[in-house]
């Protein structure tokens, strides 16, 4: 079976939990909503790697978040892909009020309650992944 290692981070602010919504750019996953996510290259370190997406992805500078929690990784199968599946490093940050500035990767974002991820359709296992971490 095929893996590939990504990171999947989510930022709280208070009670709230920042989603993107990815766009229809992206290569998988078009329309779902999701935790700011991106591929492991290399050797790299996974919490740089989340640092370098929540930077690409919603604009958020290092010194604006705080690592609160990660987990061991998880792996997760597929949906789209035949023998593959994803090993997650998941990590959740802190930041209080951030700017959030969107590239091509997303369309949109919210910030919602835990308990309100339900209502949204994301990426498989996402729910999972952050209660994880919670």
């Amino acid at each position: 079976m095929r893996s590939t290692k990504i990171v999947t981070s989510f930022i709280r602010d208070n009670d709230k939990l920042l989603i993107l919504k990815r766009s229809d750019k992206v290569k998988s996953m078009k329309g779902l909503w999701a935790g700011i996510s991106g591929i492991i290259e290399n050797d790299e370190e996974p919490l740089k790697r989340a640092k370098i997406e929540i930077f690409e992805e919603v604009g958020i500078t290092e010194d604006k978040i705080t690592l609160i929690k990660t987990t061991e990784e998880m792996r997760i199968s597929s949906p789209q892909y035949k023998n593959h599946e994803w090993e997650i490093f998941p990590f959740l940050f802190e930041s209080k009020n951030p700017t959030v500035k969107l590239n091509w990767e997303n369309s949109d974002f919210k910030w919602i309650k835990v308990d309100e991820l339900e209502n949204y359709e994301t990426v498989p296992s996402l729910e999972k992944v952050l209660f994880n971490l919670l």
